[in-house]
């Protein structure tokens, strides 16, 4: 199946944008093929504005996101790959989706063999990983 990563960030993009928000990404700056001015990245990451007053041409395709923009004055063309981007939200109050690694993406198969990263851990990794607390939830106000 396709991913379902580029169809929910379209849906966000429009919901957020619905409510007079401001959509910011949030992306993975380290990742190959990634667009970026290299200058605001911090700590491998970047949070870019992507509202209509902000850029030009924005393209959210399946498999990557362009835009031009200005930084520090000058102008830049970005592109950022569907798999980089970490999570869409409004700047304005922070709803919005952070995405992880989505079955079957390049990130969980080992490059070498071809095999999942889960299948090539030892027996008391995956015990390990088995004993950790689920997900949590706080509320933000």
């Amino acid at each position: 199946m396709n991913s379902s990563r580029p169809y929910l960030l379209r849906a966000l993009l429009d919901w957020i944008c619905d409510n007079a928000l401001t959509p910011h990404l949030l992306v993975d700056a380290t990742l190959p093929e990634v667009t970026v001015p290299t200058q605001f990245v911090q700590q491998g990451k970047i949070t870019l504005n992507i509202g209509p007053n902000a850029v030009e041409g924005l393209d959210m395709g399946n498999d990557a996101i362009t835009f031009s923009a200005r930084f520090a004055g000058q102008p830049m063309q970005v592109f950022v790959p569907v798999t980089a981007v970490l999570a869409i939200f409004a700047r304005e109050n922070g709803q919005g989706m952070m995405f992880g690694q989505e079955p079957g993406s390049e990130a969980e198969t080992d490059q070498e063999t071809g095999r999942d990263v889960d299948s090539t851990r030892s027996e008391p990794e995956m015990k390990k990983k088995d004993k950790r607390k689920g997900p949590t939830l706080k509320v933000v106000k």
